[in-house]
């Protein structure tokens, strides 16, 4: 029988849930627009603060970096001291970062700033699901969690299309003022209506687990991130992945010997958590990537503005939105498996049908491969979500919480990493430019806008170049999301459902269930 508890022990009243619920949206779709946004303003950028290619890239990818690699700990941080008091700083630092960055001309600074608003979106984005997990009764948890998969889904695009609309009248200025102002607008929605909900009898921080999965983390997809640039054959980004996994080997053997870890491998057996955890990496490894090339392809192939080529992505959104909002009454009918695996090879199909894009393709093309896309990513994002905090106790809300926000951000950052990296090199190898000056040559191989400066001959080779890039990546992305499906297929394939569990239970996932032997109570 589920408990009452925390309608009797402090907890918010039905009226606010709401209420809640759109404080703690708000404040995670201003951090995951972020991630996206600014791929629209990079030639406002690069204009104004004559940053390199290299450096436009690690203005995007700064932010990944840190947010991924921070996750854990954060996660962790806001369940033993308060998720609100995480909301409260991460929202803080965030728009305190964006203020700077909006006055700085230097892009090393503007890089490092990037890497702030990490930090803060690393504090704010698990500690959004982890206080509607922990304030929602069950009965209205999976709408709840319906609801932050469709805003986490679809901040992306909309961050896209507000900048691209910010840029139609201002400078690119104007993104990181508007990401004060909804940062402001969340801190106050926090202040005035979400409840403190922690577990304070948590043992103390894994300090050691915490530092391992850091620098593990940021090695490896620093050397994935950097690899477009290097080659992935240089020993600076072979050295630094193979320096990554060992570290976080490190970290998992550390981590079982642990009685009180950060993250515990033996959750992992769990097999709703598994493959909850390695479809939400795989589908934002598919997302992100597709968002990086994409944006490039309809500005310096189609030639649209940042505004309309914002505004193409919205079939995505618009069918992501509904899909998801419909996938628990799916999932109802006829269980996790079904909806989730067609989800995948629905993006998957979405992929097959973009990488068809020429240079003169029709919109509608691509709008046919955005509806399957937009439509499979709300249909498994869900069930997805959902079996990852679902597998676990109120009392590990927070790891599944960082989990799966771990799990979006590493692959959004590996997939525009590795992505990139596959539209680069087959761009630099499809590109032959016979007879130009080495230097010509060397700069129209830079990317796609350089040599669209160089003009001529040489940006109709570089288009059809770039295009050929574009079908490779696109391609890889089609790929990992069949191996998305096929793993989930496999997983949960003999997979019981996820065990429901009362508030007053805590259950060690890789054995038995328990009661507490004192209760907690949920909010303070």
């Amino acid at each position: 029988m589920p408990s009452t508890r925390a309608q009797t022990a402090g907890s918010p009243p039905a009226a606010r849930h709401n209420l809640i619920l759109v404080v703690t949206c708000l404040a995670l779709g201003t951090v995951v627009a972020a991630m996206a946004s600014l791929n629209v303003a990079l030639p406002d950028l690069a204009r104004e603060t004559h940053a390199s290619q290299t450096q436009l890239s690690w203005i995007i990818d700064s932010y990944s970096l840190v947010f991924a690699s921070l996750l854990l700990p954060a996660g962790a941080l806001g369940d033993r001291f308060g998720r609100r008091r995480a909301l409260l700083a991460g929202l803080s630092i965030f728009g305190a970062g964006s203020a700077a960055a909006s006055l700085t001309t230097d892009p090393s600074t503007l890089i490092a700033l990037r890497g702030v608003l990490g930090v803060g979106a690393a504090l704010v984005m698990p500690a959004t699901l982890s206080t509607i997990t922990s304030t929602f009764p069950r009965a209205q948890r999976a709408r709840a969690v319906s609801v932050w998969a469709a805003v986490a889904g679809a901040g992306a695009l909309v961050g896209l299309f507000a900048t691209g609309a910010l840029l139609e009248g201002w400078s690119w200025r104007s993104v990181f003022l508007l990401n004060v102002v909804l940062a402001l607008v969340a801190l106050i929605g926090t202040l005035l209506f979400v409840p403190e909900s922690a577990e304070p009898q948590q043992p103390r921080l894994d300090i050691g687990g915490a530092l391992l999965a850091v620098a593990g983390l940021v090695a490896l997809v620093y050397s994935v991130i950097e690899a477009p640039t290097r080659g992935w054959a240089d020993p600076v980004t072979l050295g630094g992945i193979g320096l990554g996994l060992v570290v976080l080997a490190g970290f998992v053997l550390f981590e079982l010997r642990r009685a009180n870890p950060l993250l515990d491998p033996r959750l992992f057996r769990n097999q709703h958590f598994a493959a909850g955890s390695l479809s939400i990496m795989l589908q934002f490894f598919v997302f992100f990537g597709f968002i990086f090339v994409m944006m490039q392809y309809l500005q310096l192939v189609r030639g649209d503005s940042a505004l309309m080529a914002a505004t193409s992505m919205l079939p995505m959104a618009v069918t992501m939105v509904p899909v998801s909002r419909a996938t628990p009454r799916l999932v109802a009918r006829f269980g996790f498996r079904g909806p989730w695996v067609a989800g995948l090879v629905g993006v998957a199909a979405g992929m097959g049908v973009l990488s068809l894009l020429d240079a003169s393709s029709p919109y509608w093309l691509i709008a046919t491969g955005l509806v399957p896309l937009g439509a499979g990513m709300g249909l498994a994002m869900t069930p997805a979500t959902t079996s990852i905090t679902d597998a676990l106790p109120r009392s590990l809300q927070n790891v599944g919480s960082a989990m799966n926000d771990l799990a979006r951000e590493l692959g959004g950052a590996l997939g525009i990493a590795v992505l990139g990296s596959l539209l680069s090199a087959t761009y630099r190898d499809h590109l032959s430019l016979p007879g130009l000056p080495g230097h010509v040559a060397d700069a129209a191989r830079s990317s796609l806008a350089a040599a669209h400066t160089i003009g001529g001959p040489v940006s109709d080779h570089a288009t059809t170049a770039f295009v050929d890039g574009m079908h490779v990546a696109l391609l890889g992305a089609a790929a990992a999301a069949v191996l998305a499906a096929v793993t989930v297929a496999l997983l949960l394939r003999s997979a019981p459902r996820p065990q429901q569990f009362d508030d007053d239970e805590v259950t060690d996932v890789t054995g038995s269930a328990d009661t507490e032997a004192q209760e907690q109570p949920a909010y303070r």
